[in-house]
């Protein structure tokens, strides 16, 4: 039996993923790097510890999940902690600046085709990988799954006129809002199992998605202490560094 803890952090070859990866090993993880290619997650696998491991993952190939959930089981026979980190912003033209995504993938005018790339990773994919991981998941003491939501997907503060992030409402931001509605609906189900479900905005970051500030050393700050809160911690929590957050 595998003694340390294992998480499995889905994107972790690079961003936020990545900078999560290493905070969790340091806490004395084993840590997983769940990336959509093998060579990615072995390039920085050194720098995340020694007891890190690359898992291929793409979570909109069903027979990735699986053959990954098989590897966890085979070598580990369970997970303690699922981070749901991949995710993308948008479907289209890679070139596109930030200003030119949020114009192009309003609701009224966006391409179907992007808008369901982009539910594909961020919602489907989530509930893929969930539902191939709850089996190990079940197999730990106490174990958690943390998706790594927005503060632009609530529809609490998007309904606040006053805020200045409803300006970004969108196809990204209706794609958090459902992985919300998901963290949810799962807290709720999994109440009173060894199971909690989280959603955490990690803020605003520079990263492959994003042109905005913000370290990623900031952004994984909170996705890892709401990983490490122990086996009494409330289930069904949305928060970022600032505290809680409302749905």
């Amino acid at each position: 039996m595998h003694n340390k803890p294992v998480a499995l952090v889905i994107g972790a070859n690079k961003g936020i993923g990545l900078q999560i990866a290493k905070d969790l090993a340091q806490q004395g993880f084993t840590v997983l790097i769940g990336s959509r290619r093998f060579e990615a997650g072995e390039d920085v696998i050194d720098s995340v510890g020694s007891d890190a491991r690359t898992i291929q993952l793409d979570v909109t190939d069903e027979s990735s999940i699986a053959q990954a959930e098989r590897q966890i089981r085979r070598t580990y026979g369970r997970l303690d902690v699922l981070v749901n980190n991949a995710g993308v912003g948008h479907g289209g033209n890679p070139s596109r600046n930030n200003a030119q995504i949020i114009a192009e993938t309003r609701l009224s005018i966006v391409d179907l085709e992007e808008l369901k790339t982009v539910f594909a990773t961020n919602v489907f994919g989530v509930v893929a990988v969930t539902q191939a991981m709850l089996p190990l998941l079940r197999e730990a003491s106490a174990a958690k799954i943390v998706n790594i939501s927005s503060a632009t997907g609530s529809l609490t503060l998007n309904s606040e006129s006053s805020n200045p992030l409803r300006q970004y409402a969108g196809t990204y931001t209706a794609s958090k809002s459902a992985l919300n509605a998901i963290t949810q609906a799962l807290a709720i189900e999994l109440q009173g199992t060894n199971i909690t479900v989280h959603a955490v905005c990690p803020g605003l970051t520079a990263t492959d998605m994003s042109e905005y500030g913000g370290s990623v050393e900031d952004a994984a700050r909170e996705p890892v202490r709401v990983a490490l809160l122990g086996p009494d911690s409330p289930t069904g929590t949305f928060s970022n560094v600032q505290g809680a957050l409302p749905w």
